[in-house]
């Protein structure tokens, strides 16, 4: 029995979903965690008939009576019965059923759900499960149409990273009141009782904002995903409590909700015409961070002169702009991995029923060109905001760190 190569992709379309299934490189497998729901024998078995006669009668076939089909189709909706269509697949091309994983991505193009995808995959593959890929592209009823058929195809278990527009959670109840293990990961649900693998988005958030400060910026912006999400509002958290901790009010006409680089590249010029325009911008993700970073380049403004720029992902378009982006590095492989451990876990009996797990990946702030080097002096701090020709002889030859009013004087017009 020949078992499928690594990273071969099929595409089954169920119930109008294109799923992707990433097979493993072993031979042979065995269905772990099956699903608490009745089968085909059990229904035959409860009312005396054979599984041909239930599966023909399941498929309204005319060789089974009228009365018989709907006899044992009202059976199987009163128990929650539905085929297996994957372990159906699988024995009509020869091949042992495997265990498998379903995983919801909100963006398969986004680098770190990438990366998170590649972090399950690896910890998958080496227990000998496959994953089976789909993309909610945001959409809380597509979402809803993925949990339904991976319950349907009767995956071992589920992780998954919500929507952005997912504010009713009955379809992840669903499966968890069916005995279906589910993981959330980096947009988790609060309204579910479930095992999560969470970044510290709050003290990724402070450590970025922190540093901006620190390197002179005093009035930092902040472009934030919607506050419907946890994750936004950790975020926003840090970025609060940064700016209090260094002495600097909170202005809320710098916050924004925008969290793609379309709507940076709109937003951005606006707010860099203002007259008390930020002199630094603080960004939930990488992509959100470029179309700053551009915006504010084709306006004219040094990077990082005279505007900083900070991400939040760590992806390799960070690198690959001009100047290279400083941003937090969110681990995504790392979550990737913990999440399936967490899941596998559940599916193998490792975590006691109805126990919920939870890890926290830490961030790491990236410093890279986007951003000034840490201020060491006050002229150091004082210098983006004094006239080009300002230098210390118009001091009669005094630094400027050395004149106590004028250091305190310039502290109280920074925080104002």
């Amino acid at each position: 029995m020949q078992g499928l190569p690594l990273h071969k992709a099929i595409t089954d379309r169920l119930q109008g979903q294109q799923l992707y299934a990433l097979f493993s490189g072993k031979r042979e497998f065995r269905i772990m965690g099956e699903i608490a729901s009745i089968t085909m024998k059990d229904i035959a078995r409860e009312l005396n008939v054979s599984v041909a006669t239930v599966s023909r009668a399941l498929k309204n076939s005319p060789r089974i009576s009228r009365q018989q089909r709907e006899r044992i189709q009202a059976y199987a909706n009163e128990h929650n019965f539905s085929p297996n269509l994957i372990a159906e697949s699988l024995r009509n091309s020869r091949v042992r059923p495997m265990k498998i994983i379903g995983v919801i991505v909100p963006e398969l193009t986004h680098f770190y759900f990438s990366s998170v995808l590649a972090g399950i995959e690896e910890a998958a593959e080496k227990q000998g499960y496959r994953i089976m890929v789909a993309h909610s592209n945001e959409q809380h009823e597509r979402e809803v149409s993925i949990c339904k058929s991976f319950f349907e195809n009767k995956v071992c278990g589920i992780i998954v990273s919500q929507a952005k527009d997912t504010t009713q959670y009955a379809h992840f109840q669903h499966l968890i009141d069916r005995g279906v293990p589910l993981v959330f990961y980096d947009r988790v649900c609060t309204g579910v009782n479930a095992s999560r693998v969470v970044v510290d988005d709050y003290a990724g958030a402070y450590a970025a904002v922190s540093h901006l400060v620190e390197t002179g910026c005093r009035r930092v912006a902040c472009f934030n995903a919607s506050m419907k999400l946890e994750i936004s509002k950790n975020r926003y958290n840090g970025y609060c409590d940064a700016l209090l901790k260094h002495g600097i009010k909170v202005d809320p006409s710098l916050v924004f909700q925008c969290d793609n680089r379309s709507d940076a590249e709109r937003i951005a010029p606006e707010v860099l015409d203002r007259n008390d325009r930020p002199d630094a911008f603080f960004a939930v993700n990488d992509d959100t961070a470029i179309g700053i970073l551009y915006s504010a380049k084709r306006k004219g403004f040094r990077i990082p002169e005279d505007i900083s720029v900070c991400g939040f992902t760590n992806g390799q378009r960070a690198v690959a702009c001009d100047p290279a982006l400083t941003t937090v590095d969110q681990h995504g492989f790392k979550v990737g991995e913990a999440a399936a451990e967490i899941l596998m876990r559940h599916v193998e009996g490792h975590i006691e029923k109805g126990k919920i797990e939870r890890r926290l990946v830490r961030t790491r702030l990236v410093v890279r060109d986007s951003t000034r080097p840490v201020a060491t002096s006050i002229t150091e701090q004082l210098a983006p905001t004094l006239p080009k020709e300002t230098n210390t002889a118009h001091n009669n030859g005094k630094d400027l760190d050395k004149q106590p009013q004028a250091s305190e004087k310039s502290k109280a017009q920074q925080t104002a």
